[in-house]
């Protein structure tokens, strides 16, 4: 049984505002302009890679001599590129052992009580902060067999008995020199990701787990790190397809050489395409690169989903 007064108020409210259902015409305005980016900075030029990898072509008129497969299968087939991929293989290895690790620390050590935190942090930052050309021109001078022109060399004829050592001729010195470099060069960007993810976890769990008798050790093993999961899934990840996709540095260094012993997959597509003239060729190597980094990041992806404890999710 209803109350009248109730019946004679519920009847005198006037329509309560609706929901209204979002503007498709607005949403479909702001995407338009990222989505022409996409289309035509994306996927046209993978397109017209996958076109014209089918090709014997110079880059030179129109792409006419048609060979199927053709260029995939000598990829596959050539020395070379398998030790371009070994190479880049061994530079993920390197970065995953040792750049990521000491990144890690570093962060873990600046962004404690340490004093003159700030300074280092700037020190330790500033390589990334110079581009791949002038970072590969000063090591490169740093690397310098001439002892009177090459700072190392200079420090190492100091030593009794030491000869000066050709660093970016040697076959066997050449790719420790360059991951190096690209160890100085990077390590300072994946500090400052751990120092912002370090700066995400509270102080108080830190803190309990001190009071509960763990020691330092203990406490960046158990708390620090686990925290760190997603941030640490992230460096990787960017490491990773860095060490994949490296050309600059190593093209300004050695161009791949000597006798290719620190070719990677960038500097041998464009050796093909830009500098032989092959763009057929040079195209399929582009897709077979781009193949094995997104292979790469949904295997990653699957594998490394983990719950974010900070997060929640």
């Amino acid at each position: 049984m209803e109350i009248p007064a109730f019946k004679n108020m519920k009847s005198k409210r006037g329509p309560g505002p609706s929901l209204r259902s979002p503007d498709t015409t607005t949403i479909i305005l702001f995407l338009l302009p990222a989505f022409v980016l996409f289309l035509l900075f994306l996927v046209y030029p993978i397109a017209r890679s996958i076109y014209y990898s089918t090709f014997d072509w110079n880059g030179l008129g129109p792409a006419v001599d048609f060979v199927g497969l053709d260029n995939f299968r000598q990829i596959l087939t050539d020395t070379v590129f398998m030790t371009a991929v070994w190479n880049c293989l061994l530079i993920v290895v390197l970065s995953l052992i040792v750049q990521l690790p000491f990144s890690l620390a570093l962060a873990i050590m600046v962004g404690r009580d340490l004093p003159g935190r700030a300074f280092f942090r700037a020190v330790f930052f500033m390589p990334y902060v110079l581009s791949e050309v002038i970072t590969g021109i000063i090591w490169v001078s740093l690397f310098n067999p001439d002892p009177q022109q090459g700072l190392i060399n200079a420090l190492l004829v100091l030593i009794p008995g030491v000869q000066p050592q050709l660093f970016l001729s040697d076959l066997n010195m050449v790719l420790p020199c360059i991951f190096v470099v690209l160890t100085w060069k990077y390590f300072g960007l994946h500090m400052l990701l751990y120092m912002a993810g370090l700066q995400s976890i509270p102080r108080e769990v830190e803190e309990a787990a001190i009071m509960d008798g763990a020691n330092t050790w203990q406490s960046i093993r158990y708390i620090t790190i686990p925290l760190l999961g997603s941030t640490i899934r992230t460096t990787i990840q960017l490491s990773v397809l860095g060490s994949l996709t490296q050309f600059n540095l190593i093209w300004v260094m050695t161009q791949g050489g000597p006798v290719n012993a620190s070719e990677v997959m960038a500097t041998y597509m464009y050796r093909f395409g830009f500098v032989r003239f092959q763009l057929g060729y040079g195209s399929a190597v582009a897709l077979v690169m781009l193949l094995i980094c997104l292979v790469f990041s949904v295997v990653y992806l699957r594998l490394a989903r983990q719950p974010d404890y900070l997060g929640g999710m």
